[in-house]
């Protein structure tokens, strides 16, 4: 067990597993802030809590630069913090939601499943026409059956396919690396 905990104290792992953790809380507040005004929580513009991600990762690779790097940092010790901090606040926040949608107010993943059947039936005509009746059949089944355990892999999914781009230019920005074992 000391081995374990000795693994995840190397500054690479611990900076970005906390950093995640801090940006799964904050984005979970921010859903919870979309849910107290009365928007849908679940909707298209909780997207937008992304930023705090990309707020994070900058803060994180730039503290890990300065403070542990003594301002250098390799590019994949940038790619590695951005990874780890993604998927860990990907995972906090789709458990703090699951949560919250299977025991505070489970009517959140109802309305979630009422709006993602209104815009099907609104893209029935380009869907039909595009992959014929019954791609539309069997997407109207699986919005049909949706269970709120889809949210933990829909998040996770998501939240990776937006990192790519961002992280790797984060990280070549702040990427700063000893180039005097080349003179």
């Amino acid at each position: 067990m000391k081995r374990i905990l000795n693994y995840f104290s190397n500054p690479l792992l611990k900076i970005p597993l906390l950093a995640g953790l801090l940006t799964g809380v904050l984005c979970f507040l921010y859903f919870l802030a979309l849910y107290a005004i009365g928007v849908p929580a679940l909707g298209n513009i909780r997207v937008l809590d992304y930023g705090i991600h990309i707020i994070v990762m900058i803060a994180t690779i730039w503290y890990y630069r300065k403070y542990i790097g003594h301002g250098r940092l390799h590019l994949w010790e940038g790619l590695t913090i951005g990874y780890v901090l993604n998927t860990v606040a990907a995972l906090v926040t789709s458990w703090l939601i699951y949560l919250f949608v299977t025991q505070i107010d489970p009517g959140v993943f109802a309305e979630y499943v009422v709006n993602s059947k209104k815009l099907l039936l609104e893209a029935k005509k380009q869907i039909t026409d595009q992959f014929g009746p019954e791609t539309f059949a069997e997407q109207w089944q699986k919005v049909t059956s949706m269970q709120p355990s889809v949210l933990l892999p829909d998040e996770l999914t998501k939240k990776t396919a937006l990192a790519v781009l961002p992280v790797l230019i984060i990280s070549l920005i702040f990427r700063k690396q000893d180039y005097s074992v080349l003179q």
